[in-house]
C-alpha cells in the first residue's frame, strides 16, 4: 500500500515537472503583458475596441460580393478613454471565412481573459509585436504609410488569393487604428501566425534570397528570447519537399511576381520546420486523411477564377459524410478522428501502385489549379509537409517600396559591398534572385 501511494505520488511530481517544463517552453521569446507590464493598458483597450469591432461583423451578415465601398469602408466606435477605428471590415471578414476562421474563435483568441504575450526576438523592427495568448494571431504597429499602402492595394491582394487560395503570402485578418486623446495614435494590422502552434519548433530562419548582413550568432547568451537565423545560418540545407517541391517553387514565382507589380522589395520568408511524428507519417497515407485533406482543401478554393475546381475521384469513392477537422498542426490524428466520426471511411494505407499513381495525378491536377493538398491541420495554408519533416513557411514584410530612398540606398550599397548580393535592389532583380534561392535550396 505505501509502495502505490509512493508511486502515485512521484508520478504526480514528474507530471508537474513536465507540466513546468512544458509552460517554460511556451514562453520561450514571449513575455506576458500582465498588470504591470508597460503595454498592459493599451492591450486591454485594443481588446475592448476589437471585440466591439469584431461584434459588428457578427450581428451583419457575411458579405460575398465585395464592392470598392467595402474596400473604402472605415468605421469609428468610441469607448470609454479611446476610439476604435476599423478598416475595410467587410473585405478582412470574407478574408478569414476563407480560412476557416469563424468570427466567434478570432473573437476568443484575440479578446480573451488571457494576457497578451509580447514577442521578444532580434528583429530590428521597431514595431510592437504582441500575440494573442494561444500564440494564433500577431498584432504588430505599424506606420500610417504602411497601412495606406496595404489598403490601397488591398484589391489586388484579395485578388491574389483568390487565384491562388494557398498563396504563400501572409494573411491580413484585420487592420486597426486605436486613438487615446492627448496620448498616441498608434495603426496596427492582425494577422495569422505562420508558426502556429509552435510547441515542437525550435529553429526559425528569415530568407531574403542573399548574404551582406545575413547571418546571425544562434547563441542567446542565456536570454529567454528565440533568435530567427537568417539566409547564411541555412547554407548547407535544403526544405526537402519531395511531391510538393514543384508546387512551391510555382507558387513562391507567382507570389515574388505579385510583389514585384507593387514595386515591392525587401520581403522575407519565414521558415521553421520539425520532425514529424510516428502517427503523422503513417497517418499522411490513410484513405481516411486523404479525404479530409482533399475537402479541406477544395474548401480553401471556395471562389475560383476563371475555372472550376478539381473534381477528385478520392471524394466520389468515399460516398459517406467526411470527417470534421477538429485536429491540430501540433498533433494531427486524423485515423482516431475518423473512427469516431462513425461514418465508415476506411482506414486502409494506401500502398499499392495503382493508389499511389492515382494519387499522384490528383495532385497534379490540385496544382494545376494553384493548389496544393493542404495538411489536416489549423494552420493550413501556412504548413507543407515534406517525407520527414514538417515546415511551417510564410512571405512576410511586403510593405517596403521601391522609391526614391531605397534607390539612393541602392546606389550607397552598390559602391560600399561591389560584386555582393545585398537587400536593398531593384523589386524584378530582388524578385529572380528571391525565386532562385528556394530552387536552389529545395528538393
Amino acid at each position: 500500500m505505501a509502495r502505490s501511494k509512493a508511486a502515485g505520488t512521484s508520478g504526480a511530481a514528474t507530471r508537474r515537472r513536465w507540466w513546468h517544463l512544458r509552460q517554460r517552453w511556451r514562453m520561450l521569446g514571449v513575455f506576458e503583458i500582465n498588470p504591470e507590464h508597460e503595454f498592459y493598458h493599451l492591450t486591454a483597450m485594443i481588446k475592448e475596441g476589437i471585440h466591439a469591432s469584431i461584434q459588428t461583423t457578427v450581428d451583419t451578415p457575411g458579405q460575398d460580393t465585395l464592392t470598392a465601398e467595402h474596400f473604402k469602408a472605415e468605421e469609428t466606435q468610441s469607448h470609454e478613454g479611446f476610439e476604435m477605428q476599423t478598416y475595410a471590415a467587410s473585405v478582412f471578414a470574407k478574408l478569414r471565412r476563407s480560412l476557416d476562421i469563424t468570427e466567434e474563435e478570432y473573437m476568443n483568441s484575440l479578446c480573451s481573459g488571457s494576457c497578451y504575450l509580447q514577442f521578444v526576438s532580434n528583429s530590428k523592427s521597431k514595431a510592437d509585436f504582441f500575440v494573442t495568448n494561444d500564440k494564433r494571431f500577431f498584432l504588430k504597429t505599424q506606420s500610417r504609410r504602411e497601412v495606406t499602402f496595404l489598403l490601397s492595394n488591398l484589391q489586388a491582394y484579395m485578388d491574389h488569393l483568390e487565384k491562388y487560395p494557398h498563396s504563400l503570402l501572409v494573411r491580413f485578418l484585420g487592420v486597426h487604428r486605436i486613438v487615446i486623446p492627448n496620448e498616441i495614435k498608434k495603426y496596427f494590422i492582425v494577422m495569422q501566425s505562420v508558426f502556429y502552434p509552435d510547441e515542437r519548433i525550435n529553429i526559425r530562419y528569415d530568407i531574403k534570397g542573399c548574404e551582406v548582413g545575413r547571418w546571425t550568432n544562434p547563441d542567446t547568451g542565456g536570454k529567454q528570447i528565440i533568435k530567427v537565423l537568417k539566409d547564411n545560418n541555412f547554407e548547407g540545407q535544403s526544405i526537402v519537399l519531395d511531391r510538393e517541391k514543384s508546387w512551391f517553387a510555382s507558387q513562391v514565382k507567382m507570389d515574388a511576381a505579385f510583389l514585384k507589380e507593387l514595386n515591392v522589395l525587401d520581403y522575407s520568408l519565414l521558415l521553421a520546420h520539425q520532425p514529424l511524428h510516428r502517427d503523422e507519417l503513417e497517418g499522411k497515407h490513410s484513405l481516411a486523411n486523404l479525404v479530409i485533406r482533399t475537402t479541406k482543401s477544395m474548401d480553401f478554393d471556395g471562389s475560383p477564377t476563371g475555372s472550376d475546381p478539381p473534381t477528385i475521384p478520392l471524394l466520389e469513392e468515399a460516398r459517406g459524410e467526411v470527417v470534421p477537422d477538429t485536429a491540430d498542426c501540433g498533433s494531427c490524428k486524423p485515423q482516431a478522428a475518423a473512427e469516431g466520426s462513425g461514418e465508415g471511411i476506411p482506414l486502409q494505407e494506401i500502398n499499392c501502385a495503382g493508389n499511389e499513381t492515382r494519387a499522384d495525378s490528383e495532385l497534379q491536377e490540385f496544382h494545376e489549379h494553384h493548389c496544393r493538398l493542404l495538411p489536416n491541420c489549423k494552420n493550413a495554408v501556412h504548413v507543407i509537409d515534406g517525407p520527414d519533416r514538417r515546415y511551417f513557411v510564410g512571405i512576410i514584410d511586403i510593405f517596403t517600396v521601391y522609391g526614391w530612398k531605397k534607390r539612393l540606398e541602392n546606389l550607397w550599397k552598390s559602391l560600399r559591398y561591389p560584386g555582393r548580393a545585398f537587400s536593398t535592389v531593384s523589386p524584378t532583380k530582388y524578385s529572380n534572385r528571391f525565386c532562385q534561392w528556394m530552387q536552389d535550396h529545395t528538393q
